[in-house]
């Protein structure tokens, strides 16, 4: 069984999505009508912006999401039997599914990025990376930091040793100096502009319920495993609840690979740019099959 995933925040790049502009009148006709929806060009900032201004929220967002969708649109035997997309990633995934329409899952990224950015400027915070450490030490030590006063959780579980944490900047001080402590081989604070995935993001979650009330949600053609529990939906309310949930809530990467696999997964395909989820895949699945559908 095929699992086509999708790339989430930080695998922009200047440039993406210029070949299939070029290339590919399918994907040219998507990215057209996504600068008419958003009323700006968005394609000229893929095309020709500095990492700079790729790396604002309220483009990145549906800068990576239009680069994935147009893509999957250019390749006619993508046909998955399961989805899933690492946390954004998760918009362009319910698009293959047919869950949302293109037009419709635009609009809503762009809201959760715009929500997004107005919640890191009320509630700043940052994020870091913790390699090589196990995931229960790096939970507990962060859980006893924000009993303390200092928030700080984990955000991404993105593969065995690799863990992202997210909260206050005095939160990730504290934790990067306790998780190595703890053993962690490394704490690498990350140039993100929030504290993604974490109670600091309610005023987005609260933004993003009102627009996800408002948009209509189809029955998916297959299974969307999504990042909040890592299990398999198909049913739109649940889908809808979940998408709220996940701009609060850990994305739980390792456990949707580790039960897509046991779904019946046997080859993964990344759709989107960059290939940072098929090297998390290899980590995690060692025995599944993995190819790349970038552009």
């Amino acid at each position: 069984m095929k699992a086509v995933v999708f790339p989430g925040q930080g695998s922009q790049f200047t440039g993406m999505g210029r070949d299939l502009y070029e290339q590919q009148p399918a994907a040219r006709r998507l990215m057209d009508q996504a600068n008419e929806i958003l009323g700006f060009r968005l394609t000229d900032v893929m095309f020709t912006g500095s990492e700079e201004d790729l790396r604002r929220t309220d483009v990145t967002q549906p800068a990576i999401f239009l680069h994935s969708v147009a893509l999957a649109a250019t390749l006619p035997d993508l046909r998955p039997d399961m989805v899933a997309g690492h946390s954004l990633g998760e918009f362009s995934a319910l698009v293959a599914a047919q869950v949302l329409k293109f037009e419709d899952a635009l609009q809503l990224v762009a809201r959760r990025a715009q929500a997004m950015q107005a919640a890191c400027q009320e509630q700043p915070g940052t994020m870091a990376a913790i390699l090589g450490l196990d995931d229960d030490t790096t939970v507990r030590i962060c859980q006893e930091i924000t009993q303390a006063g200092n928030v700080v959780v984990a955000a991404n579980f993105n593969c065995p040793g690799q863990l992202v944490i997210s909260g206050s900047q005095r939160g990730i001080e504290l934790a990067c100096e306790q998780l190595k402590a703890a053993g962690a081989k490394r704490a690498l604070p990350l140039p993100v502009g929030g504290a993604f995935h974490s109670p600091l993001m309610q005023s987005a979650e609260a933004a993003l319920a009102q627009a996800i009330e408002r948009t209509q949600f189809a029955a998916g053609l297959c299974a969307v495993y999504q990042n909040v529990d890592a299990a398999p939906h198909r049913d739109p309310d649940e889908i809808r609840q979940n998408l709220v949930r996940q701009l609060t809530a850990p994305v739980r990467w390792t456990q949707s690979v580790q039960r897509m696999v046991q779904d019946g997964a046997t080859e993964f395909v990344e759709c989107g740019p960059g290939k940072v989820l098929l090297g998390l895949v290899k980590k995690i699945a060692p025995e599944a099959a993995g190819s790349s559908a970038a552009g």
